[in-house]
């Protein structure tokens, strides 16, 4: 993998807390996190399932309704502006023309009324001056570019006349119409075998490397966040708890870290036992005192009860814990 430390930051969450109105009042979903991109790298963002893995990708886009945030704090920084109390339409210049994302499940992304073409094309007259014909050969070009046979005679389908694989295709083609310096990622591959997933992975890999962007990869899975992935950020419970280069996934430091690596299966070692994180997340809305993962760790002690602070192995290596493996 390639060294990015010296690149330029593109976009940053500084310290971002952000709470939702639920039916029971505001809920913390996100607490103080702190989450670095640089030009053209790919960060992988692991943890469980409901540890906010996507909510902070929606916040890095924008995309949560201010009717649903009770409140948020921290900074948002994209190229040095921040972003925290962005207007609408500065969130509209930005979306698809610099930052974009792929959605887990390209059927309710896509809206299923409009034509592939529609779509794409409505995307690029909002961030591009080309003519109709300029426009059209572009989005011929990228739907060949993603995979699509005879792109001309499906530019007018439906969403629901192509196959999961191929719906996953036309979105990475609407993400990088315009081009973008930012992809993200989240778990695009979830709901595709496997053989569709390997190919659709290799494909974000090659255009992320040709196309220069950096992408955050959002998932669940060590071995797909291994494959893409210069730098790992885990998370649990609305925290970030580790932050390290790919090279030294195999050997984290942080507990929950090292129970994710334990829990998964090892193809072609069966006779290795895997074992299952004990306990459940802590539900949404839970009073939560000292380090978050206490109740599930082994190493667990009176110390605990308190707020772990950041621990650097090295200036690219942090763990939020108090008893680290060193």
């Amino acid at each position: 993998m390639e060294e990015n430390v010296n690149r330029p930051n593109l976009l940053n969450l500084h310290d971002y807390d952000l709470s939702l109105n639920t039916e029971k009042g505001p809920v913390q979903v996100l607490n103080k996190i702190n989450i670095t991109l640089n030009e053209q790298e790919t960060v992988g963002l692991v943890g469980e399932s409901g540890c906010g893995k996507s909510m902070t990708a929606l916040s890095m886009m924008g995309l949560l309704s201010n009717k649903i945030i009770a409140e948020h704090q921290g900074e948002l920084l994209w190229r040095g502006e921040n972003l925290s109390s962005a207007c609408n339409q500065r969130w509209r210049e930005l979306r698809g023309k610099e930052m974009a994302m792929i959605f887990q499940e390209p059927m309710t992304a896509l809206n299923p009324v409009l034509t592939i073409y529609e779509q794409l094309d409505e995307v690029l007259k909002e961030h591009s001056s080309l003519g109709n014909q300029d426009r059209r050969k572009k989005i011929s070009d990228l739907l060949g570019k993603v995979g699509l046979r005879d792109v001309e005679s499906k530019l007018d389908w439906y969403p629901h006349q192509f196959s999961g694989g191929m719906r996953q295709r036309v979105m990475i083609a609407m993400a990088l119409i315009c081009e973008p310096d930012l992809l993200i990622a989240d778990e695009p591959t979830t709901a595709l075998d496997v053989t569709t997933q390997a190919q659709i992975l290799r494909l974000i890999k090659n255009l992320q490397s040709e196309r220069k962007m950096a992408l955050l990869f959002i998932s669940h899975d060590l071995d797909v966040v291994g494959f893409l992935a210069d730098r790992v950020v885990i998370m649990y419970a609305g925290e970030v708890v580790e932050d390290l280069p790919v090279e030294q996934l195999e050997s984290p430091a942080h507990p929950y870290t090292i129970a994710l690596q334990q829990a998964r299966p090892r193809p072609g070692k069966a006779n290795v036992d895997f074992e299952p994180i004990p306990g459940t997340l802590p539900q949404p809305g839970s009073i939560l005192i000292g380090c978050r993962f206490r109740d599930r760790c082994a190493k667990a002690n009176k110390q605990c009860e308190i707020n772990p602070p950041w621990q650097g192995h090295n200036h690219r290596h942090q763990v939020r814990c108090w008893h680290p493996k060193i």
